[in-house]
């Protein structure tokens, strides 16, 4: 779906890797575990071996990952994030590539992960099959699509100017995700929703008026 017909900012935007090569540095001030940390403590997914961190940004998720798995290789299209990620120290490997064709080993992994990255796709299929090839296990966390479209948010941040920038983002309904996991030959396995409630408002107030609605998602597919 075309996120311009529920914009309510009309922030000047850009895409992704010009974007996050320009929010790197702040990144971190902004991003909450909330989000999506959060969600990974609650899927049901056995943790372990080795992990494909799709997305790595700066490395949050491969700092939460390092204690419950044996080996992250993580992949980013955005060199100023990956620069972020090297300094953790967490991951086995870091290249810079996009999420759809990572170039890393076929069935190489037990676990693909990732997370707050699928809203700047326009098309998920190639996300999922990508994951599929890798690993038997995919997990991915993600904006809920009707938050996008109620908050009318893009995903944006402050430039050194000051100004407000969006992030090019689309909206992928769940069914969109099912269909895209079907076609990779992904099962269900779990499903986790989180709401906007009082841990979200502390640290969010303006979102009051959302209190209760759905604003992040977690699946774990796995290989049928």
């Amino acid at each position: 779906m075309d996120f311009a017909s529920f914009d309510r900012r009309g922030y000047r935007t850009v895409d992704a890797r010009s974007g996050y090569g320009e929010w790197a540095a702040t990144y971190e001030d902004t991003v909450q575990d909330a989000m999506d940390l959060d969600l990974l403590d609650v899927v049901d997914v056995e943790w372990g071996g080795a992990v494909a961190d799709l997305g790595c940004g700066t490395g949050r998720t491969g700092e939460w990952l390092r204690p419950r798995v044996d080996a992250i290789d993580g992949v980013d299209l955005t060199p100023e994030m990956l620069a972020r990620a090297r300094e953790r120290g967490v991951y086995r490997s870091l290249r810079e590539g996009d999420v759809a064709a990572t170039g890393l080993e076929s069935d190489a992994y037990d676990l693909a992960v990732c997370s707050l990255v699928d809203e700047h796709l326009a098309d998920l299929r190639p996300l999922y099959a990508e994951a599929a090839r890798l690993a038997r296990t995919f997990v991915l966390v993600g904006f809920h699509p009707h938050f996008i479209m109620a908050a009318g948010l893009p995903t944006h941040y402050d430039a050194a100017d000051g100004e407000a920038v969006a992030i090019e983002t689309h909206v992928h309904l769940l069914s969109e995700h099912v269909a895209a996991a079907h076609s990779a030959g992904l099962a269900l396995r779990d499903l986790r929703e989180r709401l906007i409630d009082d841990t979200w408002l502390a640290l969010k107030p303006k979102w009051a008026r959302l209190r209760d609605h759905p604003v992040a998602f977690v699946f774990a597919w796995q290989r049928s």
